[in-house]
């Protein structure tokens, strides 16, 4: 699969899910109704000292983008990843995911927000107005990084990069422009959060049709797979210790991928079941963005052909 399959090309501003289409009205829904009744902020946002008893605004704040740059990327970021991730893991699944990482990711933030407030005496974290579609972009990143770990992608045409490092980038440029902003409250730890959330769903608790199991239990798949490689032995016992403490249930060592079932090997417990489902979802990806290149090219020619016959 190219590169611009990926990252261009006029077959990819075409073929957005129903689903995304309908979530990105709800996100630009959002943002008309915060700039044409401010106050609704108030009840819709994530405002830690007022979350309780308006716990709603756990679900409403993900889905409220205050500025319109926010609005615009949310949109543009829900549609094209959205395209790549919902053929691949089915419409239940993908609104599943959405609703589960937007939620933990809420949750996190807010008990973050407390904790800097009582660690700081600074009541702007208890007020400041959280919101924003960004924490579930980010696992959405982390989705790209299990389906497709080795596609290389070109950023603005000079640099490429693996796809596998999309969340680790991400988030190494989001702490970097921290130091030079003094809003990074508003979007970092929703970022953090988010990709940690994305990655205990897929890690431990999305389940597969085919093998009727939850979970993704490769080592390429691994906490530590996120970082540098000199780091992965200081990181590895730290993953498996929030790992056992999170989902501890679900964790399965090197010895249990070998486990048996009557006999016969238990479906998706060992490295190369996961590796069989990465390469099953990209080459459905494949034959998705074939199929739409192909399409492109046949209206192309219609559109030719309709002109020649007018003049």
């Amino acid at each position: 699969m190219s590169s611009s399959a990926l990252s261009g090309g006029t077959g990819n501003f075409s073929g957005f899910t129903r689903l995304c289409k309908g979530l990105a009205v709800v996100i630009v829904g959002g943002h008309v109704v915060v700039q044409f009744f401010p106050s609704a902020v108030a009840y819709l946002a994530l405002i830690p000292a007022r979350t309780i008893p308006f716990a709603w605004n756990l679900i409403t704040s993900g889905y409220i983008e205050q500025t319109i740059y926010g609005t615009v990327v949310s949109t543009v970021g829900l549609l094209f990843l959205g395209k790549l991730l919902e053929p691949i893991w089915g419409t239940r699944e993908f609104l599943k995911f959405i609703f589960v990482v937007n939620f933990l990711t809420s949750v996190c933030v807010f008990i973050t927000a407390i904790a800097l407030y009582y660690i700081t005496r600074q009541e702007n974290y208890l007020y400041m107005p959280l919101s924003g579609f960004h924490g579930v972009l980010s696992g959405f990143l982390v989705g790209i990084k299990q389906i497709i770990p080795d596609q290389e992608l070109s950023l603005f045409s000079l640099l490429k990069i693996r796809a596998r490092w999309l969340p680790s980038l991400m988030l190494l440029l989001s702490i970097a422009i921290s130091f030079f902003t003094t809003e990074s409250a508003a979007y970092l730890p929703a970022l953090i959060f988010g990709t940690y959330m994305g990655w205990i769903y897929l890690r431990y608790l999305q389940r597969k049709p085919e093998t009727r199991l939850k979970g993704d239990p490769s080592d390429e798949f691994a906490f530590s797979t996120f970082f540098p490689e000199f780091l992965r032995p200081v990181i590895d016992p730290i993953g498996s210790v929030f790992g056992r403490l999170c989902c501890g249930r679900f964790e399965i060592s090197d010895e249990d991928r070998g486990h048996t079932l009557g006999g016969a090997p238990l479906p998706g417990s060992d490295p190369i079941e996961a590796s069989r489902r990465r390469e099953r979802g990209a080459r459905a990806l494949e034959e998705r963005l074939a199929v739409e290149r192909l399409t492109a090219g046949e209206s192309a020619k219609e559109s030719g052909r309709d002109a020649v016959e007018d003049v």
